[in-house]
């Protein structure tokens, strides 16, 4: 679909995008000028592969303050974007035949990165109705003798789903009677949140030894290519990533190390300007989507994106155009009304597409305006 878009700009097309999955702001002063010290002060050589000492003790103090996680910097690995950090944990941790669960709708590259493990991954079904949640029952009839690992995310991507503690404690109270299994717990949008505070899964007594919480500064800090990403794990895990690291890209960038310190001590005060822009697009939007017959909304409660079920268009065919997938319905909106969004089955949830409102208020507008009245 992105390839698609790409082709339909380049033939003079006006394309809006609502497919991006990165803030549309520009990374906060006061960030940007913690790097520009790091130059003057003359960092240019290798990092240490898992990070600065100082900025892991920095990321020590935020687990602690905004998670109520203690971690020592020996359980601090910094990497090259969370992806890597995510990928290193698989590939540390997986053998060729272990099962991966993958709760739906899951982030594209989990199911990737479980592949090229040689592991094998299952989905666990959700949908629209129960908020894109799985439950305890539905965790406990996926899990098997191989299964090793579980993916987490929340806030999620692409639904903007959080789960609650009490949520999380009955899915913990699930894992406790299979303690060969880890739990990845992916919490790149924590600050991007509007009703619901997330809850870490590591702060789960029985579950912080079997669980890696992962974490960056792309989203919140709208830093989405200085690619900083980091780990808060079981010491003998991040000695394992830091081994696998060291051997594919070694140390992360020297001068956006520098400037996340600033980043991660900084109070959430100082982004929640782009946290209330966010809030008011998502509420915009889903106005907006509810106006259009078909179209099944729900109330995201955190990330930067809608998901809405659109199966009520499969099978039918609008102005000589067949629906029968989600695919197909936003290859449909992209030619018809040249708005560019995500299909769910990327995501695993066949029957919804992604549409990120990390754009402006006039081009969210505009998008909608333009996809009501192609499907009239």
């Amino acid at each position: 679909m992105a390839a698609k878009a790409r082709e339909l700009r380049a033939e003079g097309k006006d394309i809006i995008g609502l497919s991006l999955g990165e803030p549309d702001f520009n990374t906060p002063d006061f960030i940007k000028d913690a790097a520009i010290e790091a130059i003057n002060q003359n960092y240019n050589s290798y990092s240490p592969v898992d990070g600065y000492v100082d900025l892991k003790e920095a990321i020590c103090t935020k687990f602690k303050r905004d998670n109520d996680l203690v971690y020592k910097p020996s359980q601090i690995v910094v990497s090259t974007g969370a992806k890597q950090s995510i990928a290193n944990i698989a590939q540390v941790l997986l053998n060729p035949g272990d099962e991966v669960l993958l709760p739906a709708p899951y982030w594209v590259s989990y199911s990737a990165i479980a592949i090229l493990c040689e592991a094998t991954y299952v989905e666990i079904p959700s949908s629209i109705e129960n908020d894109f949640k799985i439950t305890p029952e539905q965790l406990e009839a996926s899990i098997t003798p191989k299964t090793k690992m579980i993916f987490f995310n929340s806030p999620n991507n692409p639904s903007g789903t959080i789960y609650s503690e009490a949520e999380y404690r009955a899915l913990a109270a699930v894992l406790e009677k299979h303690p060969q299994i880890f739990i990845l717990s992916d919490e790149i949008y924590e600050h991007i949140n509007y009703e619901t505070k997330p809850f870490s899964f590591a702060a789960i007594e029985s579950m912080y030894d079997r669980t890696i919480t992962v974490n960056g500064l792309a989203k919140a800090f709208a830093m989405t290519g200085w690619r900083i990403g980091y780990i808060g794990a079981p010491e003998w895990i991040a000695k394992a990533c830091t081994k696998m690291q060291g051997q594919i890209t070694s140390g992360t960038n020297c001068i956006a190390q520098r400037a996340a310190i600033t980043a991660v001590l900084a109070p959430v005060s100082k982004i929640q300007f782009m946290v209330d822009e966010f809030k008011t697009r998502r509420d915009i939007i889903i106005g907006l989507l509810r106006e259009i017959d078909g179209f099944k909304v729900n109330v995201p409660e955190g990330a930067f994106y809608v998901f809405p079920d659109v199966s009520a268009f499969f099978g039918k065919t609008i102005n000589g155009f067949k629906i029968e997938t989600a695919s197909d319905f936003s290859l449909f909106i992209l030619e018809r009304a040249n708005v560019a969004t995500v299909t769910g089955e990327a995501f695993g949830t066949p029957n919804c597409i992604r549409i990120s409102y990390a754009a402006s208020e006039l081009q969210i507008r505009e998008a909608i305006k333009r996809i009501k009245e192609a499907l009239s």
